[in-house]
């Protein structure tokens, strides 16, 4: 297999065994490093890709996206070199809408779906958002919010000088979450996996499930232990699952071959 070396993707060690790529979105402020240990939890047979957005871990002196449309398409242009191989995409929270709208995008303008979309954390995107603007805030209510959602270590809010690295970049990221809007659209042919934080007050179940509608296949959502964040403290049990997801997903590939679709 030849190592995915675009400066969007930031793979580890090349699994010689793997048949497929999952190519991974983080949340607003996140980068690639959230998934650099996933490769560890998962089969041989997939290659986890971490994508590394501008702003942000190895491109920290690039400007980050506000618009959702342009980053799906600079997006497009970089992965379809490596659509040869069969692919699942996850994302969390921004990273899950950043995931569907590539897939769609993918879909309509090349004819390519993955195999999967996995999604955590992120409210269904066709539900009513009653969510307030946020990104445009003063400073000192723009970290207010930033407490409220206890995604940023405390450490990090309490350090003067690195806050003021990561504002313009989180104010770009929730800019682009926040000015999203999205189009219907035929469902995906490809199933969804969802997952979600039992104590994630801002995304409950019910906010959740709507995203069965978003598909034309399988629906499965999993709650786990954890709030919005649970992406962390419950990792080892959500790497679990999209492992188990994964070997169904190989399951009906392998199927759809030998039935030459």
């Amino acid at each position: 297999m030849t190592k995915i070396t675009d400066a969007w993707f930031q793979t580890g060690p090349v699994c010689e065994q793997a048949e497929l790529n999952m190519f991974c979105f983080p949340y607003a402020g996140g980068a690639a490093l959230v998934f650099k240990k996933w490769e560890n939890f998962l089969p041989p047979t997939v290659q986890v890709v971490p994508v590394e957005l501008p702003g942000r871990g190895a491109r920290l002196q690039e400007p980050p996206f506000i618009s959702l449309p342009a980053l799906i398409s600079e997006l497009e242009d970089a992965i379809r070199p490596f659509l040869g191989k069969p692919f699942v995409l996850f994302g969390h929270s921004m990273g899950a809408i950043i995931a569907f709208e590539l897939a769609r995008s993918l879909r309509r303008k090349h004819g390519h779906e993955p195999q999967a979309l996995f999604v955590a954390g992120r409210r269904a995107p066709q539900a009513p958002d009653d969510e307030p603007i946020t990104y445009d805030l003063p400073k000192d209510k723009f970290i207010e919010e930033l407490i409220k959602l206890d995604g940023t270590p405390r450490e990090v809010i309490e350090h003067a000088e690195l806050m003021e690295l990561m504002i313009p970049l989180l104010r770009a990221d929730f800019q682009l979450v926040q000015t999203y809007e999205y189009l219907a659209e035929t469902p995906l042919s490809c199933p969804i996996v969802v997952f979600g934080g039992l104590q994630d007050v801002e995304t409950p179940r019910e906010k959740l499930l709507p995203w069965k509608e978003l598909t034309g296949s399988r629906f499965v959502l999993h709650m786990l232990p954890g709030d919005h964040f649970f992406i962390r403290s419950s990792q080892s049990h959500l790497l679990r699952l999209i492992a188990h997801e994964l070997h169904d997903v190989f399951a009906l590939y392998h199927l759809n071959n030998a039935r030459g679709k």
